[in-house]
C-alpha cells in the first residue's frame, strides 16, 4: 500500500529525471508520451514500478512477470512487510527492484522507466497514477478507479493532457470468455433472443470478511501512517470498509460486474436504486451488504439488472447471468459457474436444437446428455396433469473457450501490448470513468432510499 499525501487533483511529478533536490509535485512541464513502436523498440525490456506492493500488487506483479520484456525495477509501498515480501517474490524470478516508500522518491531517481503500475488503495489511485502519467509513464491502475469522482475525472484529463495510456483494472474486459461470450455469443448470435433481466452477485464469507490484523513483527508505527494520511492501524490494514479510502464491497467486488453490466448490454443505466446497511459488522463503516437494482433502456426494450454482495455468506461464489426469452447466459472468472441454457421448447431445426449452428461453428458446446438431470416419465393421473404445465426442461451448453491464463494476465498482456504499439487498450480511462460513475451513484441511493437517476453529464468529462 505505497501511498503519499495528496498534492490535489491534477497534482505530481511534472517529469521523469527531475533533479533529486526539486520539489515534487503540483502541476508543471508535462513529459512526452512514451512511444514504443516497431522494430528493436516493439521488442526492448521494459522497466516497470510497482506503486503499492499490498496483496494485490503482488497479484498483479506475479503474473506481469510472466510476460517478455516485463521487468520490475523498483516497488514502493509504505509497510516495511510490503516491501520485503515483494521485493523478495521478484529477486525469486531475477528482478532486482529496488524498494522506494515514498513515491515521489522513486519517480525522481527512477530516470529510465517506461511504464507503471498503481495498486496502492483507492483513495490514493488519482495521486499516483496523475503524477505517473505526468512523468511521461503509461500507467495500469488497479479498480475501482477512485472513491471519487471528481479524482477520477482527474485521472482522465490526466490521460488526455500527456497522451500516455491509461488502462483501468477491470480485467474481464480482456478475459478471453468473456470477449468471446460478448462478440460471439451475443453480439453475433443474439442467442439470448431479447435480454429482459440480468443479475450478478459477489458474496464473501463471515472469515474473508473479517478485520485484517498484522503479520507477527511487522506492524507500522503511527508516525508513518500520519505522514501518509492513515488515522490507525486498523483502518490502514482495512481501507476498504472506509470512507476515505475506499467504497466498501459495492467498490471492491461489484464495481467488476456492474462494468459488464453495461458493457455487455452495450447501454449504460438509466436509473440505480439501492438498500443495504451497515448491519453486522459494527468496526467498519461501509454498508456490508447491498442491493443495487439498475434500469436499462436498449434499443429492444427494458432491462433491470440486480446487482448483491453479502460479506456474511459465499453461497453460490460469484457470477453475472443474462436472461433472454430465447435462453440464459451464466458468466464468471471461475469456469464452472459459466453456461448457456437455451429456453426449452424452443423449436427444433432437423431434429436438432435451435442452437445447433452454433455449435457446428464451435461456438458452444453442448452439455453430454449423460450430464444432465432427466425428467421422469408421469406415470400417475396426478403426474400426467402435473406434467401438461411443466416447461420442457433447458438445454446445456458450455463456452467453446479454453482459458488457461490467470485472470489477471490477459488484461496485463493487452496493457504492455499497447505500450508496444501492438494494440489498443480494452479498458481505457473512459471506459473505466463511465463504471466507477454507475458504481459510486449506488452510494447516493442508499443515502436517498429513493431510485437516482443517471444524467448525460455524469458521463462527461
Amino acid at each position: 500500500m505505497g501511498t503519499g499525501t495528496r498534492s490535489g487533483t491534477e497534482g505530481g511529478v511534472s517529469r521523469r529525471g527531475f533533479l533529486k533536490s526539486s520539489a515534487v509535485g503540483g502541476a508543471g512541464l508535462v513529459a512526452a508520451p512514451l512511444v514504443l513502436k516497431g522494430g528493436e523498440d516493439a521488442a526492448a525490456p521494459l522497466n516497470v514500478a510497482l506503486i503499492g506492493g499490498g496483496t494485490q500488487g503482488r497479484v498483479l506483479a506475479s503474473q506481469a512477470i510472466k510476460i517478455p520484456g516485463v521487468h520490475f525495477q523498483a516497488v514502493c509501498d509504505i509497510w516495511s512487510y510490503s516491501q520485503r515480501y515483494t521485493s523478495r517474490r521478484l529477486r525469486a524470478y531475477g528482478h532486482e527492484a529496488k524498494v522506494y516508500e515514498d513515491w515521489r522518491d522513486l519517480l525522481t531517481e527512477e530516470t529510465d522507466l517506461q511504464a507503471a503500475i498503481v495498486a496502492t488503495p483507492d483513495w490514493m489511485h488519482a495521486e499516483h497514477t496523475i503524477a505517473c502519467l505526468e512523468a511521461g509513464l503509461p500507467v495500469y491502475c488497479e479498480k475501482e478507479m477512485s472513491n471519487d469522482l471528481a479524482q477520477a475525472r482527474a485521472m482522465v484529463l490526466a490521460a488526455r493532457r500527456t497522451g500516455n495510456l491509461l488502462q483501468i483494472g477491470h480485467q474481464r474486459r480482456s478475459n478471453p470468455r468473456y470477449r468471446h461470450a460478448k462478440e460471439k455469443l451475443l453480439d453475433e448470435a443474439a442467442l439470448l433472443g431479447r435480454i429482459t433481466q440480468v443479475y450478478g452477485q459477489w458474496n464473501r464469507s463471515k472469515w474473508a470478511s473479517a478485520p485484517h490484523g498484522f503479520p507477527k513483527n511487522y506492524p507500522i508505527d503511527q508516525g508513518t501512517l500520519t505522514k501518509y494520511g492513515y488515522e490507525s492501524p486498523f483502518q490502514f490494514r482495512n481501507w476498504r470498509w472506509f470512507k476515505k479510502y475506499g467504497g466498501g464491497p459495492i467498490c471492491d467486488l461489484g464495481s467488476h460486474q456492474i462494468d459488464v453490466f453495461g458493457w455487455f448490454l452495450g447501454a449504460r443505466p438509466i436509473s440505480v436504486w439501492a438498500d443495504g446497511g451497515a448491519d453486522y459488522w459494527d468496526r467498519y463503516e461501509w454498508h456490508d451488504n447491498v442491493y443495487a437494482l439498475y434500469r436499462f433502456e436498449t434499443p429492444a426494450g427494458t432491462v433491470r439488472a440486480l446487482y448483491e454482495t453479502f460479506s456474511t455468506t459465499s453461497a453460490r461464489s460469484f457470477y453475472e447471468s443474462f436472461m433472454g426469452d430465447r435462453g440464459t447466459l451464466s458468466i464468471s472468472e471461475n469456469p464452472g459457474q459459466c453456461r448457456a441454457y437455451a429456453e426449452g421448447g424452443l423449436p427444433e431445426v432437423d431434429k436438432h436444437h435451435a442452437w445447433q449452428r452454433w455449435v457446428e461453428r464451435g461456438y458452444l458446446v453442448e452439455v453430454p446428455e449423460k450430464n444432465k438431470k432427466k425428467e421422469k416419465e408421469p406415470k400417475t393421473p396426478a403426474e400426467k396433469i402435473l406434467a401438461m404445465y411443466r416447461t420442457p426442461p433447458p438445454v446445456a451448453f458450455v463456452f467453446n473457450v479454453k482459458v488457461e491464463k490467470h485472470l489477471h494476465l490477459a488484461h496485463l498482456e493487452n496493457f504492455f501490448d499497447a505500450v508496444r504499439g501492438r494494440g489498443e487498450l480494452t479498458c481505457p480511462a473512459e471506459v473505466g470513468y463511465e463504471t466507477a460513475v454507475q458504481v459510486l451513484k449506488v452510494h447516493e441511493a442508499l443515502a436517498s432510499q429513493a431510485p437516482v437517476a443517471f444524467r448525460e453529464e455524469d458521463y462527461q468529462v
